[in-house]
């Protein structure tokens, strides 16, 4: 019945139906204004899809001005940014000026963006399918708050996705549906905007059953909302159950070509179909083209009442999939063609469209501009639950950071020594401590997370016990699953693994509790999530991602489980600080400060020690071997830990006649001391740099150069230097375990001629010496690659 199912009865209809369309107008002007009025720079289309924003205004003004409340999260179809804008717009919470530069630099973005927009984003949105996946973890990370002691206080909210029917082609949707349901997932929404159009062309025909199935097999309940209030009351008509099935049964591209052209096109058509039964003409007699064209369109998803009495009619917390039935453009000239999606309103059809929403010229920007009852207007929207308690973004206490110190061992990996720190953690009682979420997927034992986990069980709502233990059968693994659990063990996903750890990196902002989230993944398959990483880091998530085993240290396994590229990527990710320690005593320290890394949120001011902006904080990604290597002496100075966060330290100090600089990163550090110790027979003219960090070095260099590029002779990074007191016939040889592009830049920081060994084929199998010797990256190698240099510059090899 009417407005007896949510919130304000009939008056709320009215006053959704006025948001509607005002969001409606707002929105489509921004695109036009941006494409046809703003002076164009440049000669592309600036675009912003109206169509696509037309489909989800109705779905969008029921869902927050009627259903949200200020605990439940949404993200917003990619395509309706300029919808969202709108609403806040409305709502006082964007400003014209931003408006305006839709799309242009510091203006409201493409698409909607947490880092990027000053309005109220909860997840940002863009690369499609991830923006619906990352509600389900988000929802995941809810329920492992809420289970502990230290939980917020305030109540579990939704977490809601708003998706276009395309967008479930993505392959990441049905990866997150699997673990969602391992995980027993609830408070999760996910609503379809089923326009059954895409960028090239109209869906295929019933594609709503296999979304329907999909859904289902996984656990969720379905509300399918198909018919619009118009539609409802005609099938209540004589005749209107005719009218029923044949809207069921008409094809998708008939139905959107015959939306496209209009109410004496439906008639006909209608009447050519149906016509001379009576009733069914009667009907459609009754109407006039235009109320024939209101309703054939006023499909579930159109209709602010239908979908508000949907969302209202959801009782429980089951995940619920609601499959709202649009139509692309809907409500203007563009409703409907097949071309739409990309598509824009020319000035004649917008002039023409302005009158008809009964906006006058001049005042298209005002928020109010067709309403009859302002102040009544105002007053209800602010009642409107969602928006009532202001700014929504909230925040958390830093936790303070233990010390971290590892007992010195003869040989270990880096891989072997992250699993003892994390080990130490557990057997602590520490705030951090507590807030930590590991994760990975389907490697938490091979990747030496099995310490943590039996010590700090794996989570789940209902607690489960480790039958191997309880039947009393020998197992490294202690396994129990329990609310107190802090790690969530993952299927073998990797899209999955980086949008979890994107929904645990912004607890502190989603539910007000800071969480210390560590994923560990298989170096080589740190690809596969990549997307999903991007994302992640695009969104500012604070996280700790460690991809183990990595490089062709993992020799035994063959080319598909070595990494090459990785270094790269963890140079090239933004919001991503990455690292590569050779020691278990680097790692210790570059641990602890990443531990701190994560929780800051200060200005982007460079610092001039580094011209890195350490202050603004972010993720961190270590790449670790499970090659067991002798460790050095043990260390503890300042300059030895400043060092290693800095990006690199030396390891042997050039001499003033410094020859040589061996500069490693990573695993192959034996082989490039080795390699120093055999050139010139204890001879101070060969150094060896440790680079623990290309990324940082590489970073701080460039932005000094920027830097004085700006006028500020003084900038001077910390690699420049490093590398300032060599002298001009000094040579450089730079090894990893990975491409050899991570250090080749080097030489270009003062001009020094430049031998970059690396690995750059896909590996093989092999003992690590093989390989090594192989790829060119042993001593043997190093020193054969020094002898070619220093060519008539004689030095002895022992």
């Amino acid at each position: 019945m009417l407005g007896t199912m949510f919130r304000g009865g009939e008056m709320s209809v009215k006053h959704l139906k006025t948001v509607e369309q005002r969001l409606l107008w707002l929105s489509h002007w921004m695109i036009h204004h941006a494409n046809h009025v703003r002076p164009k720079v440049d000669g592309i289309k600036i675009g912003g899809h109206q169509a696509s924003s037309a489909s989800m205004v109705s779905i969008m003004t029921a869902l927050y001005f009627s259903a949200l409340r200020p605990e439940d999260r949404v993200a917003v179809k990619p395509h309706a940014s300029p919808l969202f804008h709108a609403m806040q717009y409305l709502m006082g919470n964007q400003s014209l000026e931003k408006l305006k530069a839709f799309r242009g630099l510091g203006g409201a973005q493409s698409y909607p963006s947490r880092t990027k927009d000053t309005d109220d984003v909860d997840f940002s949105t863009g690369s499609v399918g991830l923006g619906i996946a990352i509600t389900s973890f988000a929802s995941i990370v809810q329920d492992f708050i809420m289970a502990k002691q230290w939980g917020p206080d305030r109540p579990a909210g939704r977490m809601i996705a708003l998706a276009g029917d395309a967008e479930l082609d993505e392959g990441n949707v049905y990866e997150c549906l699997q673990e969602s349901w391992k995980n027993d997932l609830r408070n999760c929404w996910w609503i379809i905007d089923y326009n059954r159009q895409s960028l090239d062309g109209i869906v295929r025909e019933g594609l709503w059953q296999r979304i329907e199935k999909i859904f289902e097999a996984f656990g969720w309940d379905i509300v399918r909302v198909k018919y619009g209030s118009l539609q409802r009351a005609a099938f209540q008509e004589a005749g209107g159950e005719a009218l029923r099935n044949w809207i069921d049964e008409c094809p998708n591209q008939d139905y959107a070509a015959l939306t496209f052209q209009g109410g004496s096109v439906w008639r006909q058509r209608l009447m050519n179909d149906l016509g001379d039964q009576g009733d069914v003409s009667a009907l459609i007699d009754r109407r006039s083209d235009g109320e024939l064209a209101a309703l054939m369109e006023n499909l579930g998803g159109n209709c602010v009442q239908s979908m508000a009495e949907a969302f209202a009619g959801v009782k429980g917390d089951r995940p619920t999939c609601f499959l709202a039935y649009t139509i692309k453009g809907w409500g203007t000239p563009i409703a409907g063609h097949k071309d739409n999606h990309g598509g824009l309103m020319t000035s004649a059809q917008m002039a023409q469209w302005q009158e008809h929403m009964r906006v006058p010229e001049g005042q298209e920007w005002e928020p109010f501009a067709t309403v009859e009852d302002v102040a009544g207007f105002r007053d209800y929207l602010r009642t409107v639950p969602f928006f009532a308690g202001g700014a929504r973004r909230l925040s958390d206490d830093r936790l303070a950071v233990p010390t971290i110190q590892l007992k010195a061992e003869r040989e270990t990996s880096t891989q072997a020594a992250f699993g003892k720190v994390l080990g130490d953690l557990a057997k602590s009682d520490t705030p951090l401590a507590e807030r930590i979420l590991t994760t990975s997927p389907d490697v938490t034992g091979t990747t030496s997370l099995g310490q943590w986990v039996n010590r700090r069980k794996l989570f789940a709502r209902t607690a489960v016990e480790d039958k191997f233990r309880t039947e009393n059968i020998p197992s490294t693994a202690k396994w129990d699953f329990s609310p107190e659990g802090q790690h969530v063990e993952l299927g073998i996903a990797e899209m999955n693994l980086f949008l979890l750890l994107a929904a645990a990196g912004l607890s502190h902002s989603l539910f007000g509790k800071r969480l210390i989230p560590i994923g560990t993944v298989y170096d080589p398959f740190v690809a596969r999530g990549l997307d999903a990483l991007n994302y992640a880091c695009y969104q500012d998530a604070r996280f700790v991602i460690v991809g183990t085993p990595s490089g062709i240290t993992l020799a035994p396994e063959g080319g598909a489980h070595q990494s090459i590229g990785s270094p790269l990527i963890g140079m090239s990710q933004d919001g991503l600080a990455a690292f590569e320690p050779a020691f278990a005593d680097e790692l210790a320290v570059i641990m602890e400060w990443a531990f701190d890394y994560l929780q800051r949120n200060g200005e982007g001011d460079p610092d001039e020690r580094t011209w890195l902006r350490d202050e603004i904080g972010g993720s961190v990604y270590l790449r670790l071997t499970t090659n067991p290597i002798e460790q050095a002496a043990r260390r503890d100075d300042e300059a030895f830990r400043q060092g290693t966060i800095d990006g690199a330290y030396w390891m042997r100090e050039p001499g003033p006649n410094c020859e040589v600089v061996i500069a490693y990163q990573g695993a192959v550090a034996p082989e490039a001391i080795r390699a120093a110790g055999m050139i010139g027979q204890g001879r101070r003219d060969v150094a060896v740099l440790g680079v623990t960090s290309a990324d940082r070095l590489n970073a701080g260099w460039t932005a000094a150069q920027r830097a004085r590029s700006r006028g500020n002779p003084a900038a001077e990074s910390h690699i420049e230097r490093l590398l300032s007191g060599l002298p001009r016939h000094c040579r450089l040889i730079t090894v990893i375990d990975g491409h050899p592009a991570t250090l080749a830049w080097l030489g270009s920081v003062h001009g020094h001629r430049t031998i970059p060994l690396g690995v750059e084929h896909f590996g093989q199998t092999g003992t690590i010496g093989d390989l090594y010797r192989h790829y060119g990256i042993d001593a043997a190698s190093i020193v054969e690659k020094v002898n070619g240099l220093t060519a008539g510059r004689k030095i002895l090899v022992a």
